[in-house]
Formats: structure tokens, C-alpha cells, sequence
């Protein structure tokens, strides 16, 4: 693995529409710079290339070097061979860079052991660009509450991304005008191999690894390899490369789905009316997940450079996963109990707004049983570029392509059995709940409550064209100017076809086949507290059988069309920009503009309407188009200045701007019906705009170590965030209307701002350490928490190297953040922290032996609501073991 800097062309501002304040700071910097400049000829400074180095210890003597000489700051992880980025998506690999934060969920799913979301200097996953080789790339999510409805975010999911196929990494801070925008954090660029940059005509190789994971207790095989070829004279080459990795997961976990008001019509309420406002546990859930996960694709390309002016490259990505999975839920319904039920709590204790415990003398819970043989998703692209070298002073570049991912959830089957017995609950703040039937039967199934199911996905795709310019003046000041023009097609829908529900015969025919299975012995172990596992669970397998088998569930496309969770949102963009690389005695930089126009258009169905669509069991509906358009200009500057030899000091300063998610976007509403909880969308939301201005220093205190310190400030103009409000809506478990507490996303202004320090330097001759920590401030203009936000998250790694072996220990934190809001309540996800560590051993020249281990903490995921008295999960995952054999010829 290696860790560089890489310089990048950077662009700034003019006074428009309210940017005066930008515009005034770079003409400052700009004019200041000058005037201490003198006015000579200087050498062409070109943008530094990633170079892949062999050996910690040589990466990061390149990466100080390319810090030292780049304009602005862009951080760079590079693979050195097939397979070698340090942890096992794209996620991990950039999870311990200053800056960066991971999640491990798209937002409906809960947490899980892999790496899915990134996001940057403490903001949200979909204020961040991420790329492939400089183009956009369409993913797909697994899960079916990220297909449909409020989850359906912006962001890529790095689940599709093997790190096999990468390169390098590269990850922008700052803005500059040729880079595509959408990314008011940041960008990442993931970059892919290139046939004639390899240094042997003929290369081979190939990976095998065994992956364990002690929870599921399975081992699984993963595999992956490389071929590439290119002639004597390295006029041509091609590349191909294909991966398949599977992986058994399983996940302990206690879930609190939502939080409830207490009613003051309640029973309760009345017998005791200091209950009125309570808020309470909607569900309490030990949710046992199961599922084997197998990923395969491969890449390919092909480079031919017929002169040395000219070069042509196709090349193409294609990832499927397959993500089969159980879950098993056992759920007490203290909410249902008392606002639905009219049940009187026999007990109960009161803490910081919260009714903590209580006890029933009946139970108003379930067992929710849900099967999805047919879950997953896939993403490719194919692109066209090239880069013709005109004149000896002009180069022309452009690119063409589209890319196409999905995500979907077909043939699941959701079964519920009714229990029996009393409910008795006692929340432990951020330790699992005390959850107990008392009387009744957990050990085998009731009978039939609820069964439903169906079919939901959502597409993402995009054709895009760009053409690119570059002038090299080299005179005095101005050294070279850039410029062109880009245009995107991108299309995004949520489909929900049916969603079938149980046919009077269901409630009376034998439900699904079970073969005495029970929850694992071991399950909760790892969570705390003091959890049960005398639960039972069916075979999935079983379950789909009952599914399909006639007469157990209604299958109409009409009827059970659930037109609530749908949207189409079509966005058509234009952008131009130009800019100018500047160079003199004692500073180099950057300024420039770039000008963006965008066309959404968005299709919703609304409730009602005078020719509405009938049929359907949600309603009458009318599909409603709406459209608009708005133009961004967005101006950007940096500028590096080399005070000594060994202290440099930067500057950069930056209109930027994000679109908001597409659920957001998607005026649909998708509803809980047994949480009486949803979310909904706004086809009026405006883009995220910012103003982002970051100043840092550099010390290259002795060979192969610097220390660094930066400061950042993002003022937020128009942020997107999340309101709750009360609607009646068709409820399709009671066949009747229902009050709903649904959350909507509206924009608001807010101020994002922070420290980020650094440090690398080898140690007693073949050891070395890198660390580095961020502090993030980010706050709602009414002081509210903006989404994502950790105020502190930090990375220590330690290496040894010599030439055979080498060994690397990582741990990195994250403070807590709000994660969103769920289930009419906020969703927090708790500070941990996690270790991982890596062993690496060369046979010969051919062949080495590696092993890698994940969260070999163990940490258990903890998320609690409003505040800690009110937790909302706990999950545990396991640790992760990869031993493996890498060939190459």
C-alpha cells in the first residue's frame, strides 16, 4: 500500500450572484501574490503523476515528495499489486486518510461489517463526488428500504467496488473548476490500471484467500486475477481482470425500531395522566441476520497510442453482487401496546422523558419473518477517451460513456406469527434493553399474523460526454490555461411493482414448514447485557415455499401496485469552465470558474386527482411531472507558497455545490405500517450550496517525515435537512386510514468547521508510524446537529518492513454522529473505534503469502435516539480473517 500527494490544477472566482465575498478573497490572494512576485520566465510546473512505489517505507518518501512540490493538497492511496490496497473495498482502503469518515450502511439497513458509505470532513456520504476515472459511475444498493421510498440516496455504494481493481485512489479536498461538480466536501476519483503503464510486455497475476468470519463461523473462497499485454514498441495493450469473492455474514443485533408518543386518550394515560407524552419503545426486537454475499465482475481495457501525439483507450467495469439473506426478528411492541392495544402497564419506571420499562399482562408483539432469495445489485460503465497532442503547446482530451447500475429485492417473502404470553421491557441506556414473555412460548411458531412480500428495485444510470483543452503559455505569470465543456444525461427511479399481502386462507391454512430450528446458542454474545436466545426461526427455504404456494398470499399487480414508494427524477446538466495555472518565484497556484446549468424533472404520484389511476388498495393516484431548472457558478483558487525550504504553506477558496439526494427529491411517500412512521420527499428542494475556504502548513522536519496542520470552514447556504409532521395515510395492515408521523427533508443554511493534523515518520530504522486526526464542527443555523457530523476522528498505524516480511496495525475512531432520522426518530450512531491489521510475507520474486484481519475489536455498533436513555440498536458482526496465496509472472 501507498500513501502520496498529488498535485492538482486548482480555479478562481469573479463577483456573481451574491459571491462577492469569494471573489473579493481571491483577487486578495491573487494580487497579493503577484505583487511580491517577480515578474520572469519560470519553469512549466505540471501537475505531479501518481507514481506506484513497492514497500511502505518508499511510499511514503514519494508522498512527501509529491506533497512538497503540489499546489493543492489531493490525497492518494495507490495498490502495488492486484489485491494489495490495505482493507477489502475501496471504503476501507481510504477509511484511514485525514478527513475521511466510513459508514457501514446506505441508512435503512443497520449497521453491517463492510465498509458501503464515505463521506468527508464530517459531512453527509452524498455531499461527496465520487468517480471513475474522472466519469460518474451508477450503483445499485442490496437492501429493499434503500430501493424504495426515503433511503434512496446519491451516494455510491463501495460495496460493488472491489479494491482488485483499482489503482489508486485519489481523494480532492479542494475544489478546482476542470473537476466535475456535485461535491461540496470533496471529491473521490477512483482510478483504474492502464495498459501501457505496466513495466513488462506480458504480466500475470492472481490471487486465492480463504474468508472467515468467527461469528458466521464459515469459511468462503475468493479469487481474483489479471492479465495484461503490450507490444515492444507500447503502441498497444490490453487489460483484462476478474474478481469473485464470497463471504458469509451474520449479525447479532437488538433493535428499537422507532419511538412513540404516549396518547393522552390512551388508557394508560388516563389511568395515570403523568404517561401523557411519554415517549416510548414503538418495538423491541433481537434480530438474528443471516447471509452469503458473492461478488463477481471484472474490468477491461484496451490502449492504443498510433503516435506520440495520439493516444485512444476503451475500457469497462462490471460488478454483480448477489446478497441472499435472512433475518429474523422477535419484536415486543411496548408502543402498540399502549396507543394501539389500550393496555395499562402493570409497572414502569420514568427517565428524561422516556417510559424505560414496563410490564403487560398480554403481548401486542410478533415475529417478523423475512426471506429475500433474490436481493442484490449491479454497476458498469463503458468509456471511451483519448488525448491527442495538437501542437507541441495545446493538448486536446475528451471522454464519452455511460454508465448503468441497479439495486433490487425480487420473490421476498415477509411472514409474521402472532405470540402469546405477557411483555415485559426494561431499557439499559447504550446496553441492550431486558426483554422477557413472561407465560408465554418462544421456543416454537404461533400461528399465521400478517404475510406479505413482493418485488421492489431502483435504476441508475447516466450517459455522459466531456471535451477538455490545455494551452501551455509559459510566459512570466500565466503558465498554462485549461478549459471545456461537459454534458450528463442521468436518470433515477424507484420502482415498487407489488407488494403482496395474505389471503383470508392464509390466517387458516398450516404456515411455513419448520424443521425445529432455533436461534444459535451463542446469539447476543458479544452484544452485553443479558439477551436470550431460547427463540426459534425457520429455514428460508421453507418460508418461500409457504410463499409460493397458492392460495397463502395475493399476487395482483393492480391491486397491490404500491404506487406511494415510486418517483422518476431526470436530471440533464451543462457545464463550462476555464482556468488558469500560475506560476512565479516563491508560490505557484491556480484560479478559475466553472458554470453549470441543470434540468430536473421529477415524477411523482400524488393522492387523488380528477382522472387519477384506480384499482390500486393505497388509493386513487395521478402521476404529476414537475420541472425546473438552475444555474450554479461556481469560481475556485489555490495557491501553494514555499516560505523555506522545508515549510510550505497553502490556500484554497471555493463555491460549491451538491444536488440533493433523489428520495429527497421524489415527492413519494413510503409508509411503516406497523410503526405508523414514514418518509417523504420534496420536489422542491434546492441544491446544497457552499462557500469553502481551507488554509494549511506543511513542515518536512527531517528525511521521510513531515507534520502537517490545516483548517477548513464550509459556510453552508443551503443544507438539506429533516422534519417530522403529522398525516393521515392508508394503512394496509389495518385496511383503513391512520395518522402517520412522517419525516420530510427541507433546506436550511449551516456551518461546517475544522482542524485536520497529520504526521508520518519512519522509526528505528525499519519501523514507522503515520497518525492523523480531524475535528469537525458542524452545525444547523438553528444549532441543531448536521447530518454525519463527528466531531473527532483520529488514525494511528504502525509498520515494520524489511525485505521479506512486512506487517501493518491500524486502528482508527470516529466519534458520534447523527446518522439521519428513522422511523419518526433520530438515529445517532455512537463513537468506536476498531483495529485491523495485516501480514505480508515474500516467498521469492513469484509468490507471497498475506493475511489480513478486520475489527479484530470486535466493536459492537451502538445507536440510541433523541438521547442515550432512548438506544435504537445494538449490532455485532464479528471479526473478519483473510488468508491468502498472490502468484505473478
Amino acid at each position: 500500500m501507498t500513501y502520496q500527494m498529488k498535485a492538482a490544477s486548482s480555479p478562481a472566482p469573479r463577483a456573481h450572484n451574491g459571491l462577492t465575498p469569494i471573489a473579493f478573497a481571491v483577487g486578495l490572494m491573487i494580487l497579493g501574490s503577484a505583487a511580491t512576485a517577480q515578474a520572469q520566465q519560470a519553469a512549466p510546473v505540471e501537475p505531479t503523476a501518481v507514481v506506484t512505489v513497492a514497500g511502505v517505507r518508499a511510499a511514503l518518501e514519494q508522498s512527501l515528495k509529491q506533497k512538497r512540490s503540489a499546489d493543492s493538497v489531493v490525497e492518494v492511496v495507490t495498490a502495488e499489486d492486484i489485491g494489495k490496497m490495505p482493507d477489502k473495498n475501496v471504503a476501507d482502503s481510504i477509511q484511514r486518510l485525514p478527513g475521511v469518515n466510513i459508514q457501514s450502511s446506505a441508512g435503512g439497513e443497520g449497521g453491517f461489517g463492510e465498509n458501503d458509505r464515505v463521506s468527508l470532513r464530517g459531512t453527509s456520504p452524498s455531499l461527496q463526488q465520487t468517480t471513475f476515472n474522472g466519469h460518474g459511475i451508477s450503483t445499485g444498493d442490496w437492501f429493499v428500504l434503500n430501493q424504495v421510498g426515503g433511503s434512496v440516496g446519491r451516494s455510491s455504494s463501495f460495496s460493488l467496488l472491489p479494491s482488485e481493481l483499482v489503482g489508486s485512489i485519489i481523494v480532492h479536498k479542494s475544489q478546482t473548476a476542470d473537476l466535475i461538480e456535485g461535491g461540496v466536501s470533496g471529491s473521490i476519483d477512483v482510478i483504474t490500471r492502464r495498459p501501457l503503464d505496466f513495466k513488462k510486455n506480458l504480466t500475470v497475476e492472481a490471487s486465492v484467500q480463504g474468508a472467515y468470519n468467527d461469528l458466521a463461523g464459515k469459511t468462503q473462497p475468493q479469487f481474483s486475477g489479471l492479465f495484461n499485454w503490450k507490444n515492444d514498441s507500447k503502441t498497444a495493450g490490453v487489460l483484462v481482470q476478474a474478481f469473485s469473492e464470497k463471504t458469509s455474514v451474520r449479525r447479532d443485533g437488538q433493535e428499537i425500531l422507532g419511538y412513540s408518543t404516549i396518547s393522552a386518550t390512551s388508557a394508560a394515560a388516563k389511568a395515570n395522566p403523568a404517561l401523557a407524552g411519554l415517549r416510548l419503545p414503538t418495538f423491541i426486537g433481537a434480530t438474528l441476520f443471516e447471509q452469503v454475499k458473492k461478488r463477481e465482475g471484472g474490468a477491461f481495457d484496451v490502449e492504443l497510442r498510433p503516435s506520440k501525439e495520439l493516444t485512444l483507450d476503451l475500457n469497462g467495469f462490471y460488478s454483480k453482487l448477489k446478497a441472499a439473506n435472512q433475518n429474523t426478528n422477535w419484536l415486543a411492541a411496548p408502543g402498540n401496546s399502549i396507543n394501539r392495544d389500550g393496555l395499562i402497564p402493570t409497572a414502569y419506571t420514568v427517565a428524561n422523558g422516556t417510559l424505560t420499562s414496563a410490564s403487560f399482562t398480554k403481548n401486542s408483539g410478533e415475529v417478523d419473518n423475512a426471506y429475500r432469495p433474490d436481493a442484490g445489485g449491479e454497476s458498469y460503465y463503458i468509456d471511451f477517451n483519448f488525448k491527442y497532442r495538437a501542437t507541441p503547446d495545446f493538448t486536446v482530451t475528451g471522454k464519452a460513456g455511460a454508465t448503468h447500475g441497479v439495486g433490487y429485492d425480487r420473490d421476498d417473502v415477509f411472514y409474521q406469527n402472532g405470540v402469546d404470553g405477557g411483555m415485559s421491557y426494561a431499557l439499559n441506556g447504550l446496553s441492550p434493553a431486558n426483554m422477557s414473555f413472561p407465560g408465554g412460548t418462544t421456543n416454537k411458531p404461533g400461528p399465521t399474523a400478517w404475510a406479505g412480500g413482493g418485488e421492489s428495485q431502483s435504476v441508475d444510470k447516466e450517459q455522459y460526454a466531456q471535451l477538455d483543452g490545455e494551452w501551455r503559455l509559459s510566459n512570466g505569470l500565466l503558465d498554462s490555461v485549461k478549459f471545456g465543456a461537459r454534458a450528463t444525461d442521468h436518470k433515477r427511479t424507484a420502482e415498487h411493482p407489488f407488494e403482496t399481502k395474505p389471503t383470508p386462507a392464509a390466517f387458516t391454512n398450516p404456515g411455513p414448514a419448520w424443521s425445529g430450528q432455533q436461534y444459535p446458542s451463542d446469539f447476543g454474545k458479544d452484544l452485553g447485557g443479558n439477551l436470550s436466545n431460547n427463540y426459534f426461526k425457520y429455514d428460508g427455504a421453507a418460508l418461500g415455499a409457504w410463499g409460493a404456494a397458492p392460495g397463502n398470499r395475493l399476487f395482483d399487480y393492480v391491486a397491490r401496485h404500491n404506487w406511494t414508494d415510486e418517483f422518476k427524477v431526470q436530471e440533464k446538466t451543462t457545464a463550462v469552465y476555464g482556468m488558469a495555472n500560475l506560476v512565479s518565484e516563491g508560490w505557484s497556484g491556480n484560479i478559475g470558474l466553472r458554470a453549470v446549468r441543470t434540468k430536473q424533472t421529477t415524477l411523482v404520484n400524488l393522492s387523488g386527482g380528477a382522472n387519477a389511476i384506480k384499482g390500486s388498495d393505497w388509493g386513487a393516484y395521478t402521476p404529476t411531472t414537475y420541472e425546473r431548472s438552475y444555474n450554479d457558478i461556481l469560481p475556485s483558487a489555490n495557491i501553494k507558497f514555499d516560505v523555506r525550504d522545508d515549510l510550505v504553506v497553502r490556500a484554497a477558496i471555493a463555491r460549491a455545490m451538491s444536488r440533493p439526494d433523489y428520495s429527497a427529491l421524489g415527492g413519494s411517500v413510503s409508509l411503516n405500517d406497523d410503526a405508523l412512521s414514514g418518509t417523504g420527499g420534496n420536489v422542491k428542494l434546492d441544491p446544497i450550496r457552499s462557500n469553502n475556504a481551507e488554509v494549511s502548513a506543511e513542515w518536512y522536519f527531517a528525511p521521510k517525515s513531515a507534520v502537517s496542520i490545516g483548517v477548513f470552514y464550509m459556510d453552508l447556504k443551503s443544507v438539506v435537512s429533516q422534519g417530522t409532521s403529522s398525516g393521515t395515510y392508508y394503512n394496509n395492515k389495518l385496511g383503513q386510514q391512520a395518522t402517520f408521523q412522517v419525516t420530510s427533508p427541507f433546506n436550511t443554511s449551516g456551518k461546517n468547521k475544522g482542524v485536520e493534523l497529520s504526521y508520518q515518520q519512519p522509526l528505528f530504522n525499519r519501523f514507522g508510524v503515520l497518525a492523523n486526526y480531524t475535528y469537525a464542527d458542524g452545525k444547523l443555523a438553528d444549532g441543531s446537529e448536521l447530518i454525519n457530523s463527528s466531531k473527532s476522528t483520529y488514525n494511528l498505524t504502525g509498520f515494520y518492513e524489511d525485505d521479506k516480511f512486512s506487517a501493518r496495525v491500524a486502528y482508527n475512531y470516529r466519534s458520534v454522529y447523527k446518522a439521519g432520522v428513522d422511523r419518526g426518530a433520530s438515529q445517532h450512531v455512537e463513537g468506536s473505534g476498531n483495529l485491523a491489521a495485516s501480514l505480508n510475507y515474500k516467498i521469492n520474486e513469484q509468490l507471497s503469502i498475506n493475511f489480513d484481519a478486520l475489527n479484530l475489536t470486535n466493536t459492537t455498533i451502538k445507536m440510541y435516539a433523541e438521547n442515550k436513555d432512548q438506544p435504537r440498536a445494538f449490532y455485532s458482526n464479528g471479526r473478519s480473517f483473510y488468508l491468502g496465496l498472490r502468484g505473478k509472472l
